[in-house]
């Protein structure tokens, strides 16, 4: 068994086979999540998605410079512990808001304490996070949900929603 396998199979680490696109994605859409569970990364060249990176870099200049840590990449962190996450708009702040929750999560399980900013530089916004209790049990029953999703051989019924015409997945789902 490999150093990786022990690390899936550890029941400390479990949970942390995902990535914060995965978490974010659950929320968008879960076919979308199961696609991209099968390396099946469509949105590299997106216009949107180099509207973000853009938007990253120029919005927090002195700042940015994006941390990977195992299955995360987190947009900046600072001294005392604060990570930060940088979105376009609130349109999916829920996933948003999950994505960053499961860094600080994942963070936690390594024993490391912090805190996150959500940070919207064109809304001129920024929501702080914290990992509660409550939003912590949230969170694990996603993990599980995903787990069911990502591990099953057919993806998810495709669901129409107001912004499937502009997802890089589109043709997967309906044509």
């Amino acid at each position: 068994m490999s150093v990786s396998d022990e690390f899936k199979e550890s029941s400390l680490f479990r949970d942390l086979v995902f990535t914060g696109v995965e978490v974010n994605y659950f929320f968008v859409c879960k076919r979308k999540l199961w696609f991209f569970s099968r390396y099946l990364d469509l949105e590299a060249d997106s216009d949107l998605v180099l509207l973000g990176r853009l938007l990253h870099e120029h919005g927090y200049p002195r700042k940015f410079k994006e941390v990977s840590i195992g299955r995360i990449k987190i947009d900046f962190l600072e001294r005392h512990g604060v990570i930060h996450e940088v979105k376009r708009s609130r349109r999916m702040e829920k996933a948003h808001l999950f994505q960053l929750l499961y860094y600080i999560y994942y963070l936690r399980r390594f024993g490391v304490e912090v805190k996150g900013v959500l940070h919207y530089p064109l809304l001129k916004r920024n929501v702080e996070v914290e990992l509660t209790p409550d939003l912590e049990r949230e969170l694990k029953a996603v993990l599980e949900e995903m787990k069911r999703i990502t591990s099953s051989d057919k993806p998810p019924q495709a669901e129409r929603k107001k912004y499937c015409g502009r997802c890089s997945y589109f043709e997967l789902c309906w044509c």
